[in-house]
């Protein structure tokens, strides 16, 4: 079993509301023609939220909930390090429809789950010691694989997975708020593609995507880039991102986030047991 990694407070001040993308283009001349608006508006989930408890999951065999994601109508969660290989889908209101082994697949630190459609992504990426040679990605279904991957530049802790097409997207975790992006399409070696500064005591969790919406969560709090139509979620990480309007402070070892149809909520899942499903969304003004 990966050691248990100790509660973590941010320290870090929080980063100032900004829009995603950078500033405006200068004006057109009159001898050009003009050119179309290619940064993105801000995202809705950086002004102000309302949240909700959702439920209390009854789940006896999840105690350790560590990754998020809403697929096929459900919300899908694992436990971390050490648990069961296996999944636990539950309704968007927070009851278990079921637990899902995963033949052939061992949990030695899954730390978050993604989705394309309806195939699921687990990532068993975590390693505290910074020790594995080899993490893993198991995509399910219909017969579960395991995709083998390792760091060009030696072993890293991670907790954060996304899909991006046919490319996986893995974003490591460090208390100094410092994240390297790293990519792969299958098997073997990843490439490093960026690095997030997100300040000291800012260590990824988890992360997801939908739309043209991307969210990063650490344990206080949630920050929100746009992606440009065609845009690859890596380029799009490589601009200064926006804060979501809420803390996520009172939810203790929070290190799930999945995001809803349409990019104007998210749903957070914490450790322990009958851990509680909350969601948040965009004040209606």
């Amino acid at each position: 079993m990966i050691p248990r990694r100790p509660k973590t407070t941010a320290v870090a001040a929080a980063l100032a509301l900004a829009a995603c993308g950078g500033g405006a283009r200068p004006a057109a001349s009159p001898s050009s023609p003009a050119r179309p608006a290619t940064t993105p508006s801000a995202p809705a989930l950086c002004g102000p939220l309302r949240s909700r408890v959702v439920a209390h999951v009854a789940a006896p065999g999840l105690t350790e909930a560590s990754g998020l994601v809403l697929a096929r109508g459900s919300l899908w969660t694992h436990d971390d390090s050490g648990g069961p290989a296996t999944l636990f889908e539950l309704s968007t209101r927070g009851k278990l429809l079921r637990e899902v082994p995963v033949p052939g697949a061992v949990n030695v630190d899954w730390e978050d789950i993604a989705a394309r459609g309806g195939t699921l992504y687990v990532a068993d990426i975590g390693d505290n010691a910074a020790t594995r040679e080899e993490i893993a990605v198991y995509r399910i279904p219909p017969a579960p694989e395991r995709i083998a991957l390792r760091y060009p530049d030696g072993p890293h802790d991670a907790e954060a997975l996304l899909v991006d097409g046919s490319r996986l997207v893995i974003l490591t975790k460090s208390l100094s708020g410092e994240s390297h992006v790293y990519t792969a399409r299958g098997p073997g070696t990843l490439r490093r593609a960026g690095t997030l500064s997100l300040g000291l005591g800012e260590a990824v969790t988890g992360a997801d995507a939908r739309g043209r919406t991307i969210v990063v969560r650490t344990y206080d709090r949630v920050y929100v880039w746009m992606r440009r139509a065609g845009e690859s979620i890596a380029r799009a990480l490589r601009r200064k991102p926006c804060t979501a309007g809420v803390s996520l402070l009172r939810e203790g070892q929070g290190e799930s986030i999945a995001l809803a149809a349409g990019g104007r909520s998210f749903y957070t899942l914490p450790e322990g047991s009958s851990p509680v499903l909350r969601e948040y969304a965009v004040s209606q003004h």
